[in-house]
């Protein structure tokens, strides 16, 4: 069953806003940070241009095409699932992972030498972590509200609980 358009529409204006962000902070790390810039804001966090022809961890180098097909599967999966799922983090999570994905394979489809061989622009360095960018924020939070979601039980939403046995849920009044 696919979903209602009224129920893509939340998700896919979500994740049109992590491809606008992820996208212009790209081309404003590819600018400012070219030719081995580096800028230090607090702590050990720095802005340092690096690119990832892998997948999570620079992982997989070489298998671009094969990483964005599997992106564009799951991207397909996660809509076609949005109708079914009760959980009102869901669709954000969905938002979230799709924008991500969809930020990262433009990166792999579109940049040198292109067709799903290009590299993912990275620039945001902890220096502790492997160098991520704008998508892989929104892939790790939407991964972790999805967990979520898929922990809650329906009888956990706020809001009026339907009773489903009156004489189970009653408090037992004194006797008249």
């Amino acid at each position: 069953m696919m979903p209602s358009a009224r129920s893509l529409r939340g998700p896919l204006a979500i994740a049109a806003v992590v491809v606008a962000v992820d996208q212009l902070t790209k081309f404003w790390a590819l600018n400012a940070l070219d030719g081995g810039r580096t800028i230090d804001l607090i702590g050990s966090l720095r802005l340092n241009l690096a690119f990832n022809r892998g997948m999570a961890f620079s992982q997989g180098a070489g298998l671009g095409p094969v990483i964005g097909m599997v992106a564009l599967l799951v991207m397909v999966a996660l809509l076609v699932s949005v109708g079914r799922s009760t959980s009102g983090i869901y669709p954000l999570a969905v938002g979230l992972i799709l924008g991500g994905a969809a930020g990262n394979l433009a990166d792999r489809l579109f940049r040198d030498p292109g067709w799903l061989r290009g590299a993912v622009v990275d620039f945001i360095d902890l220096q502790w972590w492997p160098v991520f960018n704008v998508a892989d924020i929104g892939i790790t939070v939407g991964g972790v509200l999805l967990l979520l979601s898929s922990l809650r039980r329906p009888d956990d939403r706020p809001g009026p609980r339907m009773a489903k046995d009156s004489a189970t849920d009653s408090v037992d009044a004194p006797d008249r």
